[in-house]
């Protein structure tokens, strides 16, 4: 954004800034349909005042606020000029970065735009990508590392960007196959009671997969590729004994598994294959008594060469406003109760 002016009024510490937006930008992207953009910053800063007139947008207020409202327009730039529309959400998660950069919580030099930006997958014209500085970061860790520990709240895209990278590397040629297992926990890994074929059995528990997938890659060519075994979505159960090379495996549903099944499936790690473990430590559903796997293996793992824990909080959380919000009130039950996440 090219800013036109910059006054300073230094009665009551004010600060005024003003800036233009280049005309090849309609109004209406920045603003927001009836002005729902600008609404979004006035209600983050409500002790600043935000004017806008034709191309021109001014911002009075106190120096730190004006700052960050510049910074927070110029950074909406940098998205539209990529030609990716700004809605509410970006807007508001734009802004939470540059609060916590600005207070010392974030320690990258990654922006808002680079992060919004960030490409992981098309398809049918819609684009997968890291909506916060953490998915960005775990993003980030999956093309480095071998071995990425993805633990957090429900609705944090542990397990979608992780699929979304799988798909990335089979179309890329990385790996000739993707893995997808998750314990059955509720029937106990034994199936047994259960009506049907075994795939009938295994279905309820490896659903969500299917349905992500089916977000991923087109639906008709999904069972081409489970015949040929370039996709494979089984129960963790069967993973026991194989040696998984090429591959791009995801364990879902982690904090599920026991410590001898989270030693199993991290020692099926063949040649030229990379793992990606996902998780939530405050919803364990195993028996009473049992440990959890995931809970162990970070005692165990942290620190290890190529091994890397991305963890995810509720400000991650990319569902519908209100998960976030459910996700902080138990926390904060949990902390005033006294009462300790399951195990």
């Amino acid at each position: 954004m090219n800013r036109t002016s910059t006054a300073q009024q230094p009665s009551q510490d004010r600060t005024t800034a003003r800036f233009t937006v280049p005309a090849k930008h309609p109004m209406v992207t920045v603003l927001g349909s009836g002005d729902s953009l600008l609404r979004v910053i006035e209600t983050a800063f409500p002790s600043a005042d935000i004017h806008v007139r034709g191309n021109e947008i001014s911002a009075s207020g106190s120096a730190a606020d004006v700052a960050l409202i510049q910074r927070v327009f110029d950074e909406m730039m940098l998205v539209l000029r990529t030609g990716q529309p700004m809605t509410e959400d970006a807007v508001e998660r734009s802004i939470a970065m540059l609060k916590a950069s600005e207070n010392g919580g974030a320690d990258g030099q990654e922006t808002p735009a680079e992060v919004l930006t960030q490409n992981i997958l098309s398809n049918r014209g819609r684009t997968i990508r890291p909506k916060t500085l953490n998915q960005k970061r775990y993003v980030d860790a999956i093309d480095k590392h071998t071995v990425v520990f993805g633990i957090g709240p429900a609705g944090t895209g542990k397990t979608y960007l992780a699929m979304a990278k799988a798909v990335q590397a089979l179309q890329s040629k990385q790996v000739t196959r993707i893995i997808l297992t998750r314990p059955a926990v509720e029937a106990g890994e034994r199936l047994g009671f259960l009506p049907g074929t075994l795939y009938e059995k295994i279905d309820p528990y490896l659903r969500p997969l299917y349905d992500a997938l089916h977000d991923m890659l087109d639906p008709e060519s999904i069972p081409r590729l489970m015949a040929a075994g370039t996709i494979e979505v089984a129960p963790l159960a069967y993973m026991r004994g194989r040696t998984l090379n090429d591959a791009f495996i995801i364990l879902d549903e982690a904090q599920n598994t026991s410590p001898e099944q989270m030693k199993m499936f991290l020692t099926r790690l063949g040649f030229d294959s990379k793992i990606v473990i996902t998780g939530d430590v405050t919803q364990v559903d195993l028996p009473g008594g049992t440990k959890s796997g995931l809970r162990q293996v970070q005692d165990i793992l942290e620190g290890v060469d190529d091994v890397h824990f991305s963890r995810l909080s509720s400000q991650d959380v990319v569902r519908h406003k209100l998960v976030g919000r459910i996700v902080d009130a138990y926390e904060k039950y949990d902390s005033r109760t006294g009462n300790e996440p399951r195990h």
